[in-house]
């Protein structure tokens, strides 16, 4: 029981670091169509984190579609303060989390836009199904319908004839010529 308690002691501080939302950020870069760096805390006290937009999948950079969904999650987060709501650490060790920023049309104004709801209304990113359980039902219901009227209007990567999930893409790449 003794060894429980010190090990509990001990995860305590990383489980419940990894599950708060920082405070006070800005995107600062922007790796992909789904990855952010993003600089939270004080001035002069302050942090660089990677973070991956939860509940999506955008193309790979080197995927047809990759750059473009790059450009576009930039021009609607880079540069802009941001809300984190994050849910966990990946096998990556980025954070994983809902980034809500100020939308274009009240650069001012709350942070109400979703950038990975955005992204899946524009047609850059699939609807990530494999994480949907760490989504609320109503989440799961926009997500799913997002993806589903970009498909509909042929938006975005989905004007291609068979575009390639990212998980796909990825799984050939590893594969590799044999």
């Amino acid at each position: 029981m003794q060894f429980l308690f010190a090990l509990f002691c001990l995860l305590f501080p990383i489980l419940s670091h990894a599950a708060q939302s920082p405070d006070n950020c800005v995107i600062v870069g922007v790796i992909d169509g789904d990855t952010v760096t993003a600089r939270c805390g004080d001035r002069g006290a302050h942090e660089q984190i990677r973070v991956r937009l939860h509940g999506i999948d955008a193309p790979e950079k080197r995927q047809a579609y990759g750059m473009r969904a790059k450009q576009v999650l930039s021009g609607m987060v880079f540069g802009k303060p941001a809300r984190l709501d994050c849910l966990n650490i990946d096998r990556y060790a980025r954070r994983v989390c809902k980034v809500m920023v100020a939308p274009a049309s009240a650069p001012g104004g709350p942070q109400t836009l979703d950038a990975g709801l955005a992204m899946l209304t524009v047609g850059m990113a699939w609807w990530y199904r494999s994480y949907a359980g760490e989504q609320s039902p109503e989440e799961r219901g926009r997500y799913e319908f997002a993806e589903f009227e970009a498909k509909s209007r042929r938006a975005g990567l989905w004007r291609d004839p068979q575009p390639l999930a990212p998980w796909s893409w990825r799984k050939a790449e590893h594969a590799g010529p044999r």
